[in-house]
């Protein structure tokens, strides 16, 4: 690079001495980076004890997949104080933080998948497995394009390779955007649905949470702003992460997340002996004994 102004690496002045490249134009805060470990390991301990009492093993890992990469992340930023031009933390980082959020959202598309399977599954234009499926593989696409791209800028110094890695990155940013427009376009059709029709509830209400990530610009003048970066980003994520530890499934469910495979609303055409088939031996067998008492 010709110039220091050409270098999207910029130079801290609070680099230590002796050191000529940075990955920031800052040191990382201790304070807020250990602040943010503390929340996400709280979270990840309830989102684990929440997880064994329900059972939610789907659930689960999507969440602690998200989690541990967000404290993975944070950690990195830490090992980053001592060395700002050490690469492995820097990566490490950028790919972490880059990724756990699509864990999240597949948290997210499995309570959909059950919310939808609760209230009927007529009220979705799509089946609760297609539903997963289309929407997992989108994550999917969205974390091989974010990782990839965080990858090559994380690991190259020239501004063409780095330009290249923002491009991939961006790229996967603009699928994770579309692919999200489009659930959320779904869920509140869904919504509507069920609330024109709800008339044909067995129980009131239901709550659909659904969180957006603000992404930053990962080099920039955003990207050299701490207090900008630890709002949009893990500020973002410590909301979103404890909306889905607070309204956990097992809770809203009320233990009842690996239950509700089959609907429990009287589809059109159901009789209700249907109604009775379709949910677990248990719930059977005592809507049985309740019919034969009426």
């Amino acid at each position: 690079m010709s110039s220091q102004s050409d270098n999207i690496m910029l130079q801290s002045t609070a680099i230590p001495t002796g050191q000529t490249f940075t990955h920031f134009t800052y040191i990382p805060d201790l304070g807020a980076n250990v602040l943010y470990i503390i929340i996400f390991s709280v979270f990840l301990l309830v989102q684990v004890g929440l997880g064994f009492r329900f059972r939610t093993w789907d659930y689960m890992g999507a969440m602690l997949s998200g989690i541990i990469l967000e404290l993975a992340g944070y950690t990195a930023r830490i090992f980053m104080r001592a060395n700002p031009s050490q690469r492995t933390p820097f990566l490490m980082d950028n790919i972490c933080l880059i990724l756990g959020p699509a864990f999240l959202a597949a948290s997210i598309y499995l309570c959909m998948g059950r919310i939808v399977v609760v209230y009927g599954r007529h009220l979705s234009r799509l089946s609760p497995h297609s539903l997963l499926i289309i929407f997992i593989l989108c994550d999917l696409t969205n974390l091989i394009l974010q990782g990839v791209g965080g990858a090559i800028s994380s690991t190259s110094r020239q501004r063409d390779q780095i330009q290249v890695g923002i491009n991939v990155i961006i790229a996967g940013l603009a699928t994770q955007v579309a692919s999200l427009l489009i659930f959320i376009i779904l869920g509140a059709e869904f919504a509507f649905r069920v609330r024109r029709r709800s008339d044909e509830m067995v129980k009131e209400t239901g709550y659909l949470r659904g969180t957006r990530r603000w992404n930053a610009f990962l080099l920039g003048p955003l990207a050299n702003d701490e207090t900008t970066f630890m709002i949009l980003e893990g500020a973002m994520m410590i909301i979103a992460t404890g909306s889905l530890t607070l309204m956990h499934p097992g809770l809203c469910f009320q233990g009842h997340w690996r239950s509700p495979r089959q609907p429990c609303v009287q589809e059109p055409g159901m009789t209700d002996l249907d109604l009775v088939k379709s949910h677990d031996g248990t719930s059977s067998a005592v809507m049985v004994q309740t019919k034969e008492l009426q």
